[in-house]
């Protein structure tokens, strides 16, 4: 059984998971890793994701030119994808992000402590995971805690899954 090209990366999804949890060093710390991981386009959207993340992170700390280097660098990434890529909902990720660097260029160096963390807007992704039987190639369905092929048969529980994502 294999995942789709169209699916994320584990780690991908636990750090946009820390990363909605304003936990952005951990969230950094996964999507790199996703990022390393992959040999396709979208690690260039784990790249732009846990670049934000950075951003957000210098905000806390009270980086002020750290934190708006990393926002465009972020942006750099970003903005090669559509409004939405594999599920993430990219252009809102941009938008927030922007409004966040716009705020902090209206605060400035001296006022960053008063950024509102309320500014820190989540990721948005859906978890849909598109499953492909190693058997035949035909795409699997995924119901409950069931995964099974329509072609061959061949079926797979939530215990098997887990193996997959250790």
């Amino acid at each position: 059984m294999n995942m789709t090209s169209n699916s994320l990366h584990p780690s991908a999804i636990e750090g946009m998971k820390l990363f909605n949890e304003k936990k952005f060093f951990e969230a950094h710390e996964e999507l790199e890793a996703a990022w390393r991981a992959e040999k396709d386009t979208v690690r260039d959207l784990y790249r732009g994701i846990l670049q934000v993340a950075v951003f957000y992170l210098h905000i806390t700390r009270g980086n002020y030119s750290g934190a708006l280097k990393v926002y465009e660098r972020s942006m750099k990434w970003l903005n090669m994808f559509p409004p939405e890529y594999r599920g993430v909902q990219v252009e809102k990720l941009r938008g927030d992000a922007k409004h966040a660097a716009l705020m902090l260029e209206t605060l400035g160096s001296n006022r960053i402590r008063e950024f509102a963390p309320v500014l820190f807007q989540p990721v948005i992704w859906s978890e849909k995971r598109i499953w492909v039987c190693d058997r035949c190639g035909s795409e699997m369905h995924e119901k409950n805690c069931k995964v099974n092929c329509p072609n061959c048969g061949n079926r797979f529980d939530c215990s098997d899954l887990n193996i997959y994502f250790d």
